[in-house]
């Protein structure tokens, strides 16, 4: 697990020196980044956000699209250890294999130590644009939710592209899930309380599992977590031009994810790449959708969650508005990301609540 243990000395002196910066006022925050407050769309940049994004920008690392894959996911390992903070406590972990289209697939199984239960099992699928990123970049987040939602967490270590393009992440997502709703027992969570979602890359996996869910006649989850999820590869949105540079997931990323992720021949508007662009999205199951203000893929995010609702389908949406792409992983660096991970926490519990309760749709006289 990406622990302060396993930084080297520099990324030590650096988690103690965000931390430190972190509980900082927010005048000092905004001085010491070297730039007036930012406000862009109506929105105020959080402030110990601003100063996070000088830091970064004054490491000069080079930028992510010019990096081998390989190197890329290191580089990604080390800055999740870096602002991940802190693990929270749950009431148990352990790594598991369970099968998968090409062979075996790694997840991380987390416990909840809160009494009761059986309780409910999220399927956490990561975000790094299909490209980067794991179950141990994701490690904090999935224990902050597992504490604060009160579930199970099966953390997915699907394939990557570009050693595995589209749609292996599909594949596999999609038989994580499947396996889940015919093991959740053995895992100790209630079966009829499961839901899935993911973050960027990941909330583009869950929101693809659970239509192809409906289209193929189940199982379908109880609940579906979208925290910033890619929802349309073949458009540019205002928020993709407003934020293409300078909140740390630029548009040049997303260029070099998405030729990492596909070939010429697979098509923008397939909806396993745009769910965005299904023809109906009724029979969804109920959704929380997180966006971030200062995000590209906030107005696709938001766009997406309206579509649901247009559908019929029940839907909580939050927008962090002082926020980035990525702030799950930031709760270390910034208070403000923690608690809105704890709040989209608290969402994810609420509504898995009103599903446990709501009466079975009656059969058809």
């Amino acid at each position: 697990m990406p622990t302060a243990q396993r930084m080297t000395a520099r990324e030590r002196a650096e988690f103690r020196l965000a931390r430190a910066l972190a509980r900082l006022p927010h005048r000092a925050q905004v001085r010491l980044s070297g730039k007036p407050p930012v406000e862009i769309d109506g929105q105020r940049l959080h402030p110990e956000i601003q100063l996070a994004l000088a830091l970064l920008e004054k490491r000069g690392d080079p930028p992510m699209e010019t990096l081998p894959p390989a190197e890329a996911r290191a580089r990604t390992s080390r800055q999740a250890a870096v602002v991940a903070g802190r693990v929270a406590s749950v009431g148990g972990v352990r790594d598991l294999q369970i099968p998968g289209p090409a062979g075996p697939l790694p997840v991380r199984h987390y416990v909840p130590e809160e009494p009761g239960g059986p309780h409910g099992l999220l399927v956490f699928l990561h975000g790094g644009g299909f490209v980067v990123g794991g179950i141990d970049t994701h490690d904090g987040v999935c224990r902050l939710l597992c504490r604060h939602a009160g579930v199970h967490v099966l953390s997915v270590d699907y394939r990557l592209a570009p050693e595995h393009p589209f749609p292996a992440a599909v594949d596999d997502s999609v038989a994580a899930w499947r396996w889940v709703a015919e093991h959740a027992a053995e895992l100790g969570a209630d079966p009829e309380q499961l839901a899935i979602g993911g973050d960027s890359a990941g909330g583009n996996l869950a929101a693809v599992v659970c239509q192809l869910a409906a289209r193929d006649g189940g199982p379908l989850p109880a609940a579906q977590l979208l925290i910033y999820p890619v929802t349309d590869a073949a458009d540019d949105t205002p928020s993709r031009g407003m934020f293409a540079d300078g909140f740390y997931l630029t548009k040049a990323e997303m260029d070099w994810f998405h030729g990492n992720y596909t070939s010429p021949s697979d098509d923008p508007t397939d909806v396993r790449l745009s769910p965005l662009r299904a023809a109906d999205l009724a029979g969804q199951p109920p959704a929380v959708v997180v966006t971030a203000g200062f995000d590209p893929l906030r107005d696709e995010g938001e766009a997406y969650a309206h579509a649901l609702r247009d559908a019929g389908v029940p839907v909580v949406l939050r927008r962090f508005t002082g926020l980035i792409h990525a702030f799950i992983n930031m709760t270390a660096v910034s208070p403000a990301a923690h608690d809105a991970v704890v709040e989209t926490a608290g969402a994810l519990r609420a509504v898995l609540a009103v599903a446990r309760t709501r009466e079975p749709a009656a059969d058809p006289v």
